[in-house]
């Protein structure tokens, strides 16, 4: 079981306080860094400053969106990322979704297909070979790096929580990664990887089953919870994440808070977050970090094998409050979780 750590997905922190949170990340024995994008500060550029500061902590994305960049420009910030860490950066890939596909002017269809093709062309590139591929949703005719690449095979790891795409994520890849699913969707959504996998003709057990999990600590948990509850409402609001939070057992707050939101906007929608829903999905609300601690374990009893820990500030002083939770941990606080 491995601790990791999320720079900046809610764009809080500065980006010249990163390197130096970075380290201490390092120091504190955190296995990997990982940055997301949306329409928030650019997480290649996050990465690559980690990646120059730092000698062991692995550089992650979580995720890149496959409607955000070509196969071939992926491939080209993979390798880079790959050869600046030294061989540890992580690859973590999604299908995007309706509003990001607007804000890029693509069409959100087919996710299925469009990830398969997707990974075989970056696989291809990252391999040094030229590009010759014409497929259903992408083309790539005579692309060769002009160097040559390290040799590593950088792992890759796709956004998933649906069935299908699941199943795809252990055919095609070397795991997941989970984002807002609770420890009853962690185990199902690990036994459809590794199931794929097995029909691939892969060892299940290499599967790497990487969640998240949103935390804020405050003196009282009304305050924690006030922060989180941006990122949850945002959630709760998302078409493609409906299904999933039903599926939890939340169909009918999701019903409540979209009502509010149509009639009153994004905050009215916040105020019908209900204790439930914060004590039954990945949204963290303590006064301590050892509270974090015992709230994540049923998340690696579940099967997740590396679990990411965004952070997200209850204050003002977002360095402060990241410098003090990063201080908590150390590679004996991270082995008490399994």
């Amino acid at each position: 079981m491995k601790i990791d750590i999320e720079f900046n997905s809610g764009a809080q922190l500065p980006l010249d306080a990163i390197p130096a949170l970075a380290r201490l990340a390092e120091a504190h024995g955190f296995d990997c860094a990982w940055g997301g994008e949306a329409n928030n500060k650019d997480p290649t550029v996050m990465l690559s400053a980690i990646a120059a500061v730092t000698t062991r902590l692995k550089v992650g994305s979580a995720i890149y969106h496959i409607l955000g960049r070509t196969p071939a420009t992926l491939a080209l910030q993979a390798a880079g990322l790959d050869e600046l860490s030294g061989g540890r950066f992580l690859l973590g890939i999604g299908s995007s979704n309706p509003t990001i596909a607007k804000w890029h002017g693509q069409t959100f269809d087919h996710p299925l297909g469009r990830v398969q093709e997707y990974t075989e062309i970056v696989r291809v590139a990252l391999r040094g070979e030229k590009l010759n591929f014409t497929g259903k949703y992408f083309t790539a005719h005579n692309f060769k790096m002009a160097f040559k690449p390290s040799g590593r095979t950088i792992p890759i790891y796709l956004a998933a929580f649906g069935s299908q795409m699941t199943r795809l994520a252990g055919r095609m890849t070397d795991g997941v990664l989970i984002n807002m699913a609770n420890p009853t969707e962690i185990r199902r959504i690990a036994a459809e990887v590794r199931a794929g996998a097995e029909a691939a003709g892969k060892d299940p057990a290499t599967m790497e089953i990487i969640c998240k999990i949103r935390c804020s600590i405050a003196p009282n948990y009304s305050v924690a919870r006030d922060a989180l509850s941006h990122a949850l409402t945002y959630y709760a609001l998302a078409d493609y994440y409906r299904d999933l939070l039903g599926r939890m057992g939340f169909a009918d707050e999701v019903e409540a808070m979209r009502g509010a939101w149509k009639s009153g906007g994004f905050h009215a929608a916040r105020k019908l977050i209900t204790d439930q829903m914060f004590s039954g999905l990945p949204m963290v609300a303590a006064t301590s970090a050892s509270e974090v601690v015992e709230q994540i374990k049923p998340y690696a009893e579940a099967g997740a094998t590396r679990i990411i820990l965004p952070y997200v500030a209850a204050s003002d002083d977002i360095v402060g409050e990241l410098t003090s939770f990063i201080n908590y941990w150390s590679p004996a606080t991270t082995g008490a979780i399994k």
